[in-house]
């Protein structure tokens, strides 16, 4: 399976902003864009030219795709499914994106990270409604319920997680730390997303 193997802070600095990519050292002093603010490249701290409606338009849809970790092939389908939805074509994108099994893992805290999260149901820590799934791009639904494998809750990882967190649950979720288990009580909505996205201009990019 196809998977972006570089260094992951590059792809915030070239957006430049965050993308919470590597969990806690995001919320640190050892952030990338923190100590480096310039895009990556011998070219990164060149006077910044005026971007083009393309350029815009290109920049979003990376921003959007990278911050779910979604190659390119994979981002298409996601986005021509959001088009054949009832609906406004960018909200369904990111309703889409955000019900991904890798995203409702990381929204419910049982990972410090999508990566992470991703690397949790490919190797089969993660159950929905009790049976073992290892897609990450799995879409929940209405009331499925997202836990941790019988055999995965002594891992360390988890075991921290049932003493406490304070990973902030979204509306449309509910966590119990104490089974590892999280339910999805309704679908997301665009309000629910909480990255400052423009996906209109990526709606513009599909639609030349």
């Amino acid at each position: 399976m196809a998977r972006y193997t570089e260094a992951v802070c590059r792809q915030c600095r070239r957006e430049g902003q965050k993308l919470f990519l590597k969990g806690a050292r995001c919320y640190s002093a050892k952030c990338a864009i923190s100590k480096r603010p310039t895009p990556p490249g011998m070219h990164g701290q060149a006077r910044a030219r005026k971007m083009s409606e393309y350029g815009m338009q290109l920049r979003e849809k990376q921003k959007v795709r990278r911050t779910y970790g979604v190659l390119e092939t994979q981002f298409r389908r996601t986005f021509d499914k959001a088009a054949r939805v009832k609906g406004v074509t960018g909200d369904n994108l990111l309703a889409l994106l955000e019900r991904r099994l890798d995203n409702v893992v990381y929204r419910l805290g049982l990972a410090s990270s999508r990566a992470q999260a991703r690397q949790f149901v490919r190797h089969s820590h993660i159950t929905v409604n009790g049976k073992k799934v290892n897609i990450p791009s799995y879409d929940v639904e209405t009331g499925d319920v997202i836990g941790v494998r019988e055999k995965s809750r002594d891992m360390e990882h988890f075991k921290a997680l049932r003493e406490g967190t304070t990973h902030v649950v979204p509306k449309w979720l509910t966590f119990e730390a104490e089974q590892l288990q999280g339910t999805v009580n309704a679908l997301p909505q665009r309000e629910d997303v909480d990255m400052a996205f423009e996906e209109h201009l990526i709606v513009e990019l599909y639609s030349k």
